[in-house]
């Protein structure tokens, strides 16, 4: 949450640098955005989208040969202009931009008021400039009155700073995503590579406790005790045209309709049809674990649902956490428990404080990511990448397919004792071919026609089916903006029941013939008793094309790839139904891709 940008050494293009970096930053927040640009420093900021800030920097036509930029999502103070990034001290000097939280800024501030200092915002972040400038009033050089004032904050952040007359960026990294981009003369700084992958794909992955000076003639990595550190510099595989819309209409639907090369990218190289095996190189020496515990957030506890659902089947003890409760309130672990952190961006900060936790605790820990080099990829004693590629919609969608067939590859890995493996296999790599029958066919956009104006919406399923029901209902709420719950089939008689109506239909998530399917087709009757429309998403291999209202139909394939493809009919009907209802549909209300904070 939150995105940062900044450039140095790439003269009067600097502007438009900042500019489009933001926009391709905006899914980390949209409340407010601003720039600062140097050496004479200019601060330009505006309440709302970005197109708000554009309009401002059209009507100023502001020049600068180096600068920094945010777009944010709020957490201190409300979207307003005052509350806007960047925050400045009393003089103009010092410009700063801020992702996190600085958890000692009450603290700060009231020293800092205490010596006459006076706040025009509510936000933490303004405690920065301030701290700056009152060591360069000491008398210190820049450089140290950034280090100076950086050791004094508790938190998470990735900061970066501007000092008149310097020609000069300073940041710092401590829990919140930084990287620099290595250009032809030109230095880059964002939260995310999307924000400079148009100039360049060459980025060294900052480290939390490491800083950074940059200047026209090149960068430096300083550590917490500002000792030279020397960095790799890696080259990302995507490309700038990978992060745009391509088209379509909307980057949730690019990215739906991406998930046959998501998923061919995960399973690809992982597994032998012939002899049945599959190998993840990066777990292949990891024991069986006496137990699997996940730990994961949102979209991503789904899919920790679900991998937890079929390691129990295969006889491994494993649950699935909330992240966000699982540090607070951590379970007991053993010497043989693993510890697995589901995470798209690797730096969900509640994800990465319960797998600290787990790791504090002596066990073994593993990120299942999207994302090379994220923190949680680096903190983790293994790392296993789901290779979706980016992913910029808030919703997520290719990546929890992605996480899904992760789950399926992992659980093989870990589970010792002869299978075969060639069912699950060929199911797992017919997916790309029956999800483009899916994109090819649906029916989802008609039905949106008949169930728009619902009450609510809710969403059913039993064993492995519960992850994609809860799914189906989170990518309804957060992009439609309608209510909308899942739950297993078996607990609606137990409360859920008495929000049915005949205004709130029922998607029932209903794959293969055995018993949990049988019951399913219980529930279903349930509902449909008290007059509410069933639509059923299933394979057609039980009942419950004739007894529902409506079907989305999906291929018939094994128990563990059904549950991708039922998916990919309940996002489809998500965003047809937030298309309809005229919601920003990359842009959802209050929320943001990557939560940094917790």
């Amino acid at each position: 949450m939150c995105g940062i940008v900044g450039s140095i050494g790439r003269g009067e293009g600097t502007v438009d640098v900042l500019m489009d970096g933001l926009r391709s930053l905006e899914y980390r927040g949209y409340d407010s955005a601003g720039i600062a640009l140097g050496p004479e420093t200019t601060v330009l900021r505006k309440s709302g989208e970005l197109d708000a800030l554009s309009e401002v920097v059209d009507a100023t036509e502001p020049t600068g040969t180096y600068g920094i930029g945010h777009t944010r999502w709020s957490t201190h103070g409300p979207p307003t202009d005052r509350n806007a990034h960047p925050h400045t001290d009393e003089s103009g000097r010092v410009a700063v931009v801020h992702n996190g939280i600085i958890e000692n800024y009450a603290a700060l501030k009231a020293e800092l008021e205490e010596t006459g200092v006076t706040f025009t915002s509510d936000t933490d972040t303004e405690v920065v400039p301030h701290l700056i400038a009152q060591r360069l009033d000491a008398g210190v050089d820049p450089e140290t009155a950034f280090h100076d004032t950086v050791d004094r904050l508790e938190g998470s952040y990735a900061i970066a700073a501007i000092v008149e007359g310097r020609e000069t960026i300073y940041a710092a990294r401590q829990g919140s995503p930084l990287v620099v981009g290595v250009g032809d003369g030109t230095t880059y700084l964002a939260s995310d590579v999307p924000a400079f992958v148009d100039h360049t794909r060459d980025v060294v992955f900052l480290e939390d406790g490491q800083r950074v000076v940059a200047t026209p003639d090149g960068y430096t990595v300083l550590d917490s005790d500002r000792q030279l550190v020397d960095m790799a510099v890696e080259t990302v595989s995507y490309t700038a045209e990978a992060t745009g819309k391509s088209g379509y209409d909307h980057y949730m639907l690019k990215e739906i309709h991406e998930q046959p090369t998501a998923l061919r990218q995960c399973f690809s190289g992982r597994a032998d049809a012939l002899d049945g095996t599959i190998t993840l190189e990066e777990v292949d020496e990891i024991p069986q674990p006496d137990a699997v515990q996940f730990v994961a957030c949102g979209t991503s506890y789904h899919a920790a649902l679900y991998g937890a659902a079929i390691l129990r089947e295969m006889g491994i003890p494993a649950e699935a956490y909330l992240a966000s409760e699982y540090a607070l309130s951590p379970p007991p672990v053993s010497l043989g428990t693993l510890v697995v952190g589901i995470t798209q961006s690797g730096e969900t900060a509640d994800t990465l404080a319960a797998l600290r936790d787990a790791k504090s605790r002596g066990v073994s820990t593993l990120a299942l990511t999207n994302t090379v080099n994220s923190t949680a990829a680096r903190e983790c004693d293994h790392a296993v990448y789901i290779r979706a590629g980016p992913e910029i919609g808030v919703a997520a969608t290719k990546t929890f397919s992605s996480q899904l067939v992760g789950c399926n590859l992992l659980a093989e890995e870990l589970v010792d004792g002869p299978r075969d493996l060639r069912p699950l296999i060929e199911s797992l790599r017919d997916l790309p071919d029956d999800v483009q029958s899916i994109l090819d066919s649906s029916r989802a956009g008609e039905l949106v026609e008949e169930y728009a104006d619902s009450d609510a919406y809710f969403f059913i399923g039993r064993g492995t089916n519960v992850a994609v029901a809860l799914e189906g209902a989170l990518k309804c709420k957060e992009i439609s903006y309608e209510h909308a719950e899942g739950f297993p089939a078996g607990e609606l008689k137990h409360g859920p029941l008495a929000l049915v109506t005949p205004e709130t239909p029922v998607f029932a998530v209903v794959t293969g013939d055995d018993e949990r399917a049988r019951k399913t087709l219980g529930n279903i009757k349930e509902v449909q008793a008290r007059g509410a429309p069933v639509i059923a998403v299933t394979d057609g291999v039980s009942d419950a094309a004739e007894i529902a209202d409506e079907t989305l139909m999906i291929p018939e394939t094994s128990e563990r790839a059904a549950p991708v493809l039922a998916n990919v009919q309940l996002q489809l009907f998500s965003y047809h139904l937030a298309d309809a209802l005229g919601r920003p549909i990359d842009k959802p209300r209050n929320l943001a891709k990557s939560v940094t904070v917790e």
